[in-house]
C-alpha cells in the first residue's frame, strides 16, 4: 500500500512555482488533498471493518424431508463472519441441541464430525440456554462463511465496494490535470525560466533604486525649474527660429530619463551609484528579458495548455457529479439476497447487514460536497478565461505611475504568465517592467557609463590629431559619458559604434568644438544642443549602413562648412530620403559623399549656389546620369572617384569656374574629350590616375592653364610633344606605365618641380631633363637606368631624388652640388650611397643647412603623399 504522503507528492511543486498558483489553484489543490484523505480513509475502514452478515428467510412451510434428522430440541444459531476482499475471518458459532458448537480453538472438522461426541460442558450449557428464544435454522458454519461471501458480491452495489478505489482514482487525475503545465516539457522549461528571471528582477537593486528614482522624479523636475535657472545659464541661440527642427527630427523627447531642452543642467542630489557586480548582473538581466521576451511571444502554448487542463477538469466533475449522485440511495444497512445456491444451502432468500453503509453514505455525501466546490471553482476559473483577453497583457497603470513611459505591452504566452502573476501580487509584473522599459535600461547603462568613463580618465584619452586639434575618439560605448561635455577645449569628437548616443544641452559649454564624427551613432540632441551645433559646429563625419541611420538634424545645420557622408545611399525603399533637406545647409562649401550612387541626386543641386567641392566616392557602381552637374556652376573641385567611367562626362565641361578635376580609378580608356577643357580656363589641375589611358591626345596642348597633371597607372608607352607645350606645368606625374624614354621636349618645362615618372622601362636620361632647373622633386625609381649624369648637379632646388629599384653601379660626386639634397630626401639603396665621395656625404647630404626645410616631405603636394 501506499501513504498519504507518497500520493500528496502528485500535487507538490516547486516552492517558486507558487506565483503562477493563483487563489482558485492553490483552493482545488487543498480540496484535492482533502479528497485524498477521504479515499485512503475509505480505503483503510474497507480493508478492516468491511463485513457483511446474512441470516436465511424462513418459508411458512417447511418440507421435513429436506430437514436432516435432529434429536428433536429447538436450535438457535448465531454465526458472526467477518469478510472483505477474500479474507479469512474469526468465526464462533454456538448451538443449542444436537447443533455442532464450534469455537476458535476446536478444528471445523471436528466440530461437524459425526463422531463428535458432547461433553459434559456442552450438555450444562444447553441446559443454561435452554429458556432461549429464537427460530432455529439447518446451516453449519461453512454454510454461513460461504452465503456470507456470497452475499458480499451479489447483494451489494458495485458502488459499496469500490467506492474508495474510485475516489483515489478520480483526485489523482484532477491532480494531474491541475499541475500537468507545470510538467510538460515543452512549457515547464518555459516556465522555470520565466519564475527564474522574474525572481531575480523582483530582488535586484537596480528594480529597487529605478522605482524609487522615478517615484520622486516629478518634484526634483519642479525643483529644477525653480532653481536651476540661476545655477548654470543655458545657451542662447544668437539665430532665428529659422532651421529649427521639426517634429519629426529625432531630438531627445519627454519621455523617460532625459535632460529637456527648456531645463537648466544640474546635478540631481544624492544619486546613487551602483555596485559595479549589481550593474553588470541587472546588466545581463535586461538581455535575459530580452530574449525571453522574443522566445515567449511567438507561442500561446501555455495558454492553451492551462485552458485544456481546465476544461478537463471541468468536465470531470459533472462526470463525477452525474454518475454518483445516483449512488447515494442504493448505499443501505440492509440488504435482500437470493443467491439461487438453493441445493447447497436450503434457503433461497437471505436477509444482510453491512455494517460500514452508514460511514460510506457520510462520505460519498462528503465527497460530492468537495466534488461540487471543485467543480464551482473550475466554473470561475473558465469564466476568468475567457472573461478578459489573457493573450494582451499592458503596463498602462505601471507607465502611469512611472516614468518609464515606453514599457511595452505583451502577448501570448509572455502576456498570460504576467496575468498569472497578478493574481499571486501585482507588485512582481510592476517591477517585471522595469526591465522591459529601453529607458530604464539606458539610464542603467548611464549610471554605470559615467561611473566608469571619469573626467580624469576621458582627459587621458584627448590626443593631438594630423592638425594639432585636441580629439577625443569614444568607441563602442553604451553612451556618452556626462563627463565629456566638461572637456571645454576639445576641438574634434568622434563618437564610434555608440547606438544610443545622446547629446545634451551641456555641449554648449564646449565652444572650441567645430568637428563631429558619427560614426554608426544615430545621436539624438536637446533642442539647446542642437541650437549650438547649428551655430557653431563646422565640419560633420557621419559613417553609415542605412541611410535612415542619418540624424534629420543634420540636414538643418545651417552653419556648416563641410559634411561627409559615408554609407548605402542607393536603396530603392528610401530613394535618397532625407537628401532634399540640403537646402538648409547654406553655408556649406565642401560635399564628400562616399556610397553606391548611380545618378547624382537632383536634390544636391540645392547646395550648388555655395558649393565649391564636390567629391564622390563610389564603391565600384557606374555612375550613369551626370545632368545635375550643369547646374553646379561655382564648383572648383570635383573628384568622381571609383564611379567605372569610360569617357570623360560632358557635364564636366560647363563648370566654367572649376580648378581641380580628379578621376581617379574609372575605366577611362581614351581622353579625345580633353579638347574641351580649353573652355575651363582655371582648370590648373587634372587627375587621370588609376585608369586605362593608352595615349594622350595633341589636343592637350590647347589646356594652356594646367598646372598639374596626373596620368600614373595607366597603359601610356610614350610621352607626346605636346604634354611639353604646357609651359605652366609644375607637376607631371607618369608613374607606373610602360613608358620607355622621356623626351627632351621636356627641357621646355621650365616652371617643372615636381617629375615623377617611377615603375617605367626608362634607361637613359636625357641631359635635358636637367635643364628644368627648378625640379625640387624627382621620382626616378623603378626604372632601368644604369648611370645619372654629372649634370644632376645643376638642380640646385632638389630636395627628393628617387633612385631605388634601378642597374646603377655608383652615384655621381657632383650630388654634392645639391645643396638643399639631404639623405632623407635620397632614396636609395645603401651601398650605392657608400660610393660617394666621403666629404659629399659628411659636408652635403648628413648635415642641415640653416636655410634648408627640416621636413623635405612637406614640399611634396598633399595628393602626391597619399599615393
Amino acid at each position: 500500500m501506499f501513504t498519504l504522503a507518497e500520493v500528496a507528492s502528485l500535487n507538490d511543486i516547486q516552492p517558486t512555482y507558487r506565483i503562477l498558483k493563483p487563489w482558485w489553484d492553490v483552493f482545488m489543490d487543498y480540496l484535492a488533498v482533502v479528497m485524498l484523505m477521504v479515499a485512503i480513509f475509505a480505503g483503510t475502514m474497507q480493508l478492516t471493518k468491511d463485513q457483511v452478515v446474512c441470516l436465511p428467510v424462513l418459508q411458512s412451510t417447511i418440507n421435513s424431508k429436506a430437514q436432516p434428522s435432529t434429536s428433536g430440541k429447538a436450535d438457535f444459531t448465531t454465526v458472526e463472519t467477518t469478510t472483505g476482499q477474500g479474507e479469512e475471518a474469526s468465526m464462533r458459532t454456538v448451538s443449542f441441541g444436537s447443533a455442532p458448537t464450534v469455537t476458535p480453538d476446536v478444528p471445523l472438522s471436528r466440530a461437524t464430525s459425526p463422531q463428535y461426541q458432547p461433553t459434559e460442558s456442552s450438555q450444562e450449557l444447553k441446559k443454561e440456554q435452554k429458556d432461549s428464544s429464537g427460530r432455529k435454522t439447518n446451516l453449519d458454519f461453512q454454510q454461513y462463511v460461504f452465503i456470507n461471501q456470497m452475499c458480499y458480491h451479489l447483494a451489494l452495489p458495485w458502488y459499496s465496494k469500490y467506492f474508495p478505489y474510485l475516489v483515489l482514482i478520480h483526485t489523482i487525475i484532477l491532480i494531474v490535470s491541475s499541475n500537468f503545465w507545470f510538467k510538460y516539457p515543452k512549457t515547464c522549461s518555459k516556465i522555470e525560466h520565466f519564475v527564474s528571471i522574474l525572481g531575480k528582477c523582483f530582488e535586484s537593486p537596480w528594480t529597487t533604486k529605478a522605482l524609487s528614482e522615478t517615484a520622486c522624479e516629478d518634484s526634483e523636475e519642479n525643483k529644477q525649474r525653480l532653481t536651476g535657472a540661476q545655477s548654470l545659464p543655458k545657451y542662447v541661440s544668437t539665430s532665428s527660429d529659422e532651421g529649427s527642427p521639426s517634429a519629426s527630427t529625432p531630438m531627445i523627447t519627454k519621455s523617460g530619463f532625459k535632460f529637456s531642452a527648456d531645463k537648466p543642467m544640474i546635478e540631481v542630489p544624492s544619486v546613487t551609484i551602483l555596485d559595479k557586480k549589481d550593474g553588470e548582473q541587472a546588466k545581463a538581466l535586461f538581455e535575459k528579458v530580452r530574449k525571453f521576451r522574443a522566445h515567449v511571444e511567438d507561442s500561446d502554448l501555455i495558454y492553451k495548455l492551462y485552458v485544456c487542463q481546465t476544461i478537463i477538469k471541468t468536465f470531470k466533475f459533472i462526470f463525477i457529479l452525474c454518475y454518483t449522485a445516483n449512488f447515494v440511495n442504493t448505499i443501505s444497512f440492509e440488504h435482500i439476497c437470493n443467491p439461487k445456491v438453493e441445493h447447497l444451502i436450503g434457503y433461497t432468500q437471505f436477509e444482510c447487514t453491512h455494517n460500514m453503509a452508514y460511514m460510506l453514505k457520510k462520505l460519498l455525501i462528503s465527497y460530492i460536497s468537495l466534488i461540487c466546490v471543485y467543480g464551482f471553482i473550475c466554473l470561475y476559473t473558465l469564466f476568468w478565461l475567457f472573461r478578459i483577453p489573457l493573450k494582451e497583457y499592458s503596463f498602462e497603470k505601471v507607465r502611469e505611475e512611472s516614468s518609464f513611459s515606453d514599457i511595452p505591452d505583451v502577448k501570448n504566452d509572455f502576456a498570460f504568465l504576467l496575468h498569472m502573476v497578478d493574481q499571486y501580487d501585482q507588485l512582481y509584473s510592476k517591477r517585471f517592467g522595469v526591465f522591459l522599459s529601453e529607458v530604464s535600461e539606458n539610464k542603467l547603462r548611464e549610471i554605470s557609463l559615467n561611473h566608469e568613463w571619469t573626467f580624469e580618465k576621458l582627459r587621458q584619452h584627448v590626443s593631438r590629431n594630423a592638425q594639432d586639434k585636441q580629439e577625443l575618439h569614444l568607441f563602442m560605448l553604451s553612451g556618452v559619458p556626462d563627463a565629456v561635455f566638461d572637456l571645454t577645449d576639445l576641438d574634434v569628437l568622434k563618437l564610434e559604434l555608440i547606438p544610443e548616443a545622446k547629446i545634451p544641452a551641456k555641449i554648449s559649454q564646449m565652444t572650441n568644438l567645430q568637428e563631429l564624427h558619427l560614426c554608426h551613432c544615430p545621436a539624438k540632441v536637446e533642442q539647446t544642443a542642437f541650437s549650438f551645433l547649428r551655430d557653431h559646429l563646422r565640419c560633420l563625419y557621419v559613417k553609415f549602413t542605412d541611410v535612415a541611420e542619418i540624424p534629420a538634424w543634420v540636414y538643418l545645420l545651417k552653419n556648416l562648412r563641410e559634411l561627409y557622408l559615408i554609407g548605402n545611399l542607393n536603396s530603392e525603399n528610401n530613394k535618397m530620403i532625407g537628401l532634399e533637406s540640403l537646402r538648409e545647409l547654406r553655408h556649406l562649401k565642401i560635399l564628400h559623399v562616399k556610397s553606391n550612387l548611380t545618378k547624382i541626386p537632383p536634390n544636391i543641386t540645392d547646395v550648388a549656389p555655395h558649393l565649391t567641392k564636390l567629391v564622390i566616392h563610389n564603391d565600384g557602381t557606374k555612375l550613369v546620369v551626370l545632368n545635375s552637374l550643369k547646374k553646379m556652376m561655382n564648383v572648383a573641385e570635383l573628384e568622381l572617384q571609383n564611379c567605372e567611367l569610360e569617357r570623360i562626362p560632358h557635364a564636366i565641361f560647363s563648370l566654367s569656374n572649376l580648378q581641380e578635376l580628379d578621376l581617379k580609378s574609372n575605366s577611362i580608356r581614351t581622353i579625345e574629350e580633353i579638347i574641351s577643357f580649353q573652355h575651363l580656363k582655371r582648370l590648373t589641375c587634372l587627375k587621370l590616375w588609376h585608369n586605362k589611358i593608352v595615349n594622350i591626345p595633341s589636343s592637350i596642348t590647347h589646356v594652356k592653364n594646367l598646372e598639374s597633371l596626373y596620368l600614373s597607372n595607366n597603359k601610356l608607352e610614350s610621352l607626346p610633344a605636346a604634354v611639353f607645350s604646357l609651359q605652366k606645368l609644375r607637376c607631371l606625374d607618369v608613374s607606373y606605365n610602360s613608358i620607355a624614354v622621356i623626351p627632351v621636349e621636356i627641357s621646355l618645362l621650365q616652371n617643372l618641380q615636381h617629375f615623377h615618372i617611377t615603375g617605367n622601362k626608362v634607361d637613359v636620361l636625357p641631359k635635358q631633363l636637367f635643364k628644368c632647373v627648378k625640379l625640387r622633386t624627382l621620382s626616378l625609381g623603378q626604372n632601368c637606368i644604369t648611370s645619372i649624369p654629372d649634370k644632376v648637379g645643376q638642380l640646385l632646388q632638389l630636395t627628393h631624388l628617387e633612385l631605388k629599384g634601378n642597374c646603377l653601379d655608383r652615384l655621381p660626386a657632383t650630388l654634392g652640388q645639391c645643396q638643399l639634397l639631404r639623405k632623407s630626401g635620397l632614396v636609395v639603396e645603401d651601398h650605392l650611397f657608400d660610393t660617394l665621395p666621403l666629404e659629399v656625404k659628411e659636408e652635403n647630404l648628413l648635415s642641415v643647412g640653416r636655410n634648408c626645410p627640416s621636413s623635405p616631405g612637406r614640399l611634396l603636394p598633399q595628393s602626391f603623399l597619399s599615393l
